[in-house]
Order: structure tokens, then sequence, then C-alpha cells
């Protein structure tokens, strides 16, 4: 299948997909596909022929790493990087990632929705490879955009909390000269997220798949975001349901310690309900609440 029929297939499932906060979600019109890297940069490795979307609208099978550009008519100068979670086992499109950027662009925001390698599909860069996706990511927004800020769900709050306090990391050699600008985002916001893969916290996907369910002390260090919060981290963006039974709210509390020690500016909260994987909100419950909080964040 050629990406063009893919996304053209994506729409129309979103079109007869009914979203936890009971709308209909359809994808912005202005639209446009980036792939991340030139060529072969990425090797032969990891898995071939289409994407697959689930019919939940889970994404999976992701042989060829891309930016979905989402462009508002009448855009306000800024951009968000949007990465939707599924434990790196799958990225939660319809259900976080569209929505959240149908909601950017209804504010004048360009939206670029982040399809990122998911390290058991046979990737021999393994862990490493959706932290590559998400830097090559920031620094082609960067060419684009002069405002450039990250939104993540879950995993890919993971995701976007290392992008984000890691901007001088080089987790790949360059492979053309957008690679020798720095990764930094001017903002992050994480929503449900997956922060510290430390014990007791490592009973998690993310902490399965990335360093497996026996790694060392010093290995669930190296991939817990709070590990790397420094004064020169971006402001930060926290939410989270009490009762989340997937990530435990002590990943937020962790990361709003971090933010404050390391006196980086940061705006948290903790809703009573909602559990995990609200998107933008699950209704009956507080977490609805957020994304007013957050346009009154992305404003200031």
């Amino acid at each position: 299948m050629h990406r063009r029929d893919f996304f053209t297939k994506t729409a129309a499932v979103l079109l007869a997909l009914r979203l936890g906060s009971g709308h209909t979600a359809t994808l912005p019109v202005q639209s446009e596909t980036l792939t991340l890297w030139p060529g072969a940069a990425l090797g032969a490795d990891g898995p071939t022929g289409a994407e697959h979307l689930s019919a939940k609208g889970a994404l999976t099978n992701i042989a060829v790493p891309s930016l979905r550009v989402f462009k508002p008519q009448r855009p306000n100068g800024r951009a968000v990087l949007v990465a939707g979670g599924g434990g790196y086992k799958r990225i939660e499109m319809a259900s976080e990632a569209w929505p959240a950027a149908q909601w950017l662009v209804s504010l004048g925001y360009t939206a670029y929705v982040l399809s990122y390698r998911l390290p058991a599909e046979g990737w021999q860069q393994g862990a490493m490879a959706p932290l590559q996706d998400a830097q090559r990511a920031l620094r082609i927004i960067r060419s684009r955009e002069q405002h450039v800020q990250v939104l993540g769900f879950s995993a890919g709050g993971h995701l976007m909390g290392m992008a984000a306090t890691r901007p001088d990391f080089q987790s790949y050699p360059a492979v053309d000269h957008l690679d020798h600008a720095p990764a930094y985002a001017d903002r992050a916001a994480l929503i449900y997220p997956v922060i510290t893969l430390e014990a007791p916290y490592s009973h998690t996907s993310t902490h399965k798949v990335l360093v497996g369910a026996h790694a060392s002390p010093a290995e669930n260090a190296r991939w817990s975001v709070e590990r790397y919060v420094t004064a020169h981290t971006p402001p930060m963006f926290l939410v989270q349901a009490e009762d989340d039974p997937i990530a435990d709210p002590h990943n937020t509390l962790i990361m709003a310690k971090a933010c404050e020690a390391a006196h980086v500016p940061v705006q948290r909260y903790l809703y009573a309900s909602g559990g995990h994987g609200f998107g933008m909100g699950r209704p009956g419950t507080p977490t609805t609440q957020w994304p007013e909080r957050y346009r009154q964040w992305l404003m200031t």
C-alpha cells in the first residue's frame, strides 16, 4: 500500500471512530507527510510492507517513520510535535495523537504527529530507535518553524520527555545538514506519562520493551526521564489521574519534583479519576478539564 493510500484509508477509518470525548474524529484537511530519514539512512532492518491501522486506530508495522503535518487555516506561528502512546508496542493515533492534533489546529497551532519506530519491530537500534526519530523530528520541525513545543501521551510522554530533557544527546550519527542543529523543544506537555523506569515503578510495558524485565538498576536509571532534568530543561506541563492503573501517578510527582529541584517552571494537574488513556479527557471525570488548562499554559 502506498503512503498516500494509507492516509486516505486512515481518514476513512477515523470518520467512523467514536472517541472518548464522544465526538467523531476527522483529520484536518490541510495536511502533508514528511519522512524523517533520507534514502537508506535506517539500514535494511525493521519491518517491511504497509503500516497497519487497527480497528481502534492504533498504528503498528512502522517501516518508514514520518511526520504528518496538520495545518490550520490561520497559523499562529507556533508548532507542536505530538506523540501518542501505546507502551512502545503501538501508537494510539485515533484516541490520542489525532484528536490532540485536531484540537491544536483549531487554536491555530501547526501540529506534527510523529509515527516513530517501535523497538520490538525488529530494529537493530532497539530502544534507541524512537528517541532517534523524536530528535530527527525536532530538527526537521526546527528547520520549518521558529517556536516548537512537544506533547506526549503515556509512552509518547516518556519519549517526548526524553527528547525534551536530552537535546544535546547524540542518539545517532549525522546523516545530513539538519543533524548539526540541536534537537530541542521550547516547552513540553506530558499527559499520563511514563517517567521513571526505576523500582518500584518498573511494571509498565515501556519498561519491558525498552530495557527488559531483568534490567539492572543502572539501565533503569538510564531510561528514566527525571534523571536528565537540569536548569536548561524547558518548562513542563504534567497531567495524570490518581487512579491511573498503568502509569503510577507517582510518575508525575517524580517529574514535578525533579523540575522544582532544578528550578524549571512546572505546572502539574492530578485528577481524582480518569484512569489511563483518557486522551483529550474522559467524559464523566475531571480529566475533561485538562485541555483548557493546557490552552491557558500554551498562551502564556
